[in-house]
C-alpha cells in the first residue's frame, strides 16, 4: 500500500485531507495526518476575543471532530523530514512516504524582536494566538485612557487584513464604551499605506481617517523598550505606547529549517506558484501559510488553491500533466466595526476592485464598500468553515477568481 503523509491537521491539511481521501482508493492509499495536539483553532475567530464578542470556547474543538474515516490521525511532535529517504521523524515514532504534505502553517516569533520579549503578555500583546487574544482582552477592559499602538514588525504575515480589523473594531468598542475621545489608536506598519494594493489601500486609509486613526507606515522595527514603553525603528525613530499590540515576526515550523525542507531560515517551502508542487524536493506539495505563493497568508487561499493541487495530485498519480491552474484567488470578508464590513476578492493580476461579490443563495455582498450584510457574511463563516470548508465539502465558489461584478476602470 502506497503512503501519504500530511503535516499539519489545521485548515489546510485537514481540508487536502478530507478531500484526498473521498479521491484516493482506500486499497491503494493509506492516508496519515500528523499534529502536535488535538486542538482545531478557528483563527478567524481569533480577533473577535479581544473585544468580547466570542469567548475561547467559541473557536476551539477537537481536531477529531474534522478529519474524515480512513484517515489514520496522529497527535505528536514532527521533528525531522528526511526528504533522501522519504520519511518524517516524530518523537515517539517515523512514517515512510510515497507522497507527503506540508501543511505547517506559520507561528508568531515575538523572540526574533530584540526587546520584545520583556513584556510578553504584560505589557505586550497579541491576537493571532489564543492565549494572546484572552489576554488582550483582559487588558482592555481595563485600558480607560492613552495610546494604543499595534505595530505590524515585518511583511509577510499571517491575515494582512487582521491589523486594519483591529483598529477599527478597536475603534466601534472604546466609542461604544465611551473613552474613545480619551484613547489614541495608531496602527504602525512597515507597507507603505495600509493595505499592499493600491485601490483597496485608498479604501481603508479613507476608513482609518473617518475614525480618527492614526497611522505611521513605513516604519522598519528594530527594538522594543518595555521600560520606556517605546518601539524603537532601525533609522531610530521611536514612539511611545500605553499598551502595545504586536504581530511579530511570521516563521514557519522549525523542523523544516533543520531540515533543509525550507529555503532559508524564516521557514517557508518553496512552492510552484500555480500548481503547488514543492519546487526544490520531489514527491511533495504544499499548501496553507507555509508556501511561498506571492499572495495572502489566508484561508481562503488554502481553499482556492487546495482544489487546484488535490486535481493535480490526482493527475501526476495517473501519469498525466499536472496543471499551473492557480492564480492566487484571494478573498476576504473586513470588520470595520459598528457592525458593518468590506469585502475584498483579487488574484496575482487583479487587485482589489470595486463592484458587487455574486454567490448563490447569499449574495451579491459589497467590493470595496462597507455594509451589515458584509458583517453578517463574515458572522456566518463559521459556521461554514466548522460544517463545510475543513471537512472538504463542495463550496459554492471557483478556485479561480471571476470579473463577474467587478467594476473595471
Amino acid at each position: 500500500m502506497k503512503k501519504l503523509v500530511i503535516l499539519g491537521a489545521g485548515c489546510a491539511g485537514t481540508m487536502v485531507a478530507n478531500k484526498l481521501r473521498k479521491k484516493l482508493d482506500r486499497d491503494e492509499w493509506s492516508i496519515t495526518i500528523i499534529d502536535k495536539d488535538d486542538r482545531h483553532i478557528y483563527q478567524p475567530g481569533l480577533l473577535f476575543i479581544p473585544f468580547g464578542i466570542y469567548k475561547a470556547e467559541d473557536v476551539v474543538r477537537s481536531r477529531t471532530e474534522f478529519i474524515g474515516k480512513g484517515i489514520n490521525f496522529i497527535v505528536d511532535e514532527i521533528v525531522a523530514v528526511d526528504t533522501d529517504n522519504q520519511c518524517v521523524e516524530t518523537i515517539a515514532g517515523s512514517y515512510d512516504y510515497d507522497k507527503v504534505i506540508i501543511c505547517t502553517g506559520v507561528s508568531i516569533a515575538p523572540e526574533e524582536v530584540p526587546g520584545m520579549m520583556d513584556g510578553w503578555q504584560s505589557q505586550i500583546f497579541d491576537f493571532y494566538t489564543l492565549e494572546g487574544a484572552v489576554n488582550l482582552s483582559r487588558r482592555l477592559r481595563k485600558f480607560k485612557e492613552g495610546r494604543l499602538v499595534l505595530n505590524i514588525a515585518e511583511f509577510p504575515f499571517k491575515c494582512p487584513v487582521a491589523p486594519l480589523e483591529f483598529v477599527y473594531l478597536a475603534d466601534a468598542y472604546f466609542t461604544e464604551r465611551g473613552i474613545r475621545d480619551q484613547i489614541e489608536i495608531r496602527l504602525v506598519t512597515p507597507l507603505p499605506g495600509a493595505f499592499t494594493k493600491p485601490k483597496a489601500s485608498a479604501f481603508f486609509t479613507r476608513l482609518i481617517e473617518e475614525k480618527n486613526i492614526q497611522v505611521t507606515a513605513s516604519y522598519d522595527l528594530a527594538e522594543v523598550d518595555c521600560e520606556k514603553q517605546q518601539i524603537v525603528s532601525a533609522a531610530g525613530e521611536t514612539i511611545d505606547w500605553d499598551l502595545l499590540v504586536s504581530i511579530p515576526p511570521n516563521v514557519g515550523a522549525r523542523f523544516l529549517v533543520k531540515s533543509g525542507v525550507a529555503m532559508d531560515e524564516v521557514g517557508y517551502v518553496k512552492t510552484n506558484n500555480h500548481t503547488l508542487k514543492a519546487e526544490q524536493h520531489d514527491n511533495m506539495w504544499v499548501l496553507g501559510d507555509t508556501t511561498t505563493l506571492p499572495t495572502s497568508k489566508a484561508g481562503s487561499v488554502a481553499h482556492f488553491s487546495a482544489e487546484v493541487m488535490v486535481e493535480n495530485f490526482i493527475r501526476e498519480l495517473e501519469e498525466e500533466p499536472i496543471r499551473e491552474d492557480f492564480d492566487g484567488h484571494a478573498n476576504c470578508f473586513i470588520e470595520t466595526g459598528f457592525n458593518k464590513a468590506a469585502l475584498i476578492d483579487f488574484n496575482y493580476e487583479y487587485e482589489p476592485l470595486p463592484g458587487k461579490f455574486p454567490l448563490p443563495g447569499l449574495g451579491p455582498f459589497s467590493l470595496l464598500g462597507e455594509s451589515k450584510a458584509n458583517h453578517w457574511g463574515k458572522m456566518m463563516f463559521k459556521w461554514v468553515y466548522w460544517n463545510k470548508l475543513v471537512t472538504g465539502e463542495e463550496m459554492p465558489l471557483e478556485a479561480q477568481m471571476s470579473l463577474a461584478g467587478k467594476v473595471q476602470e
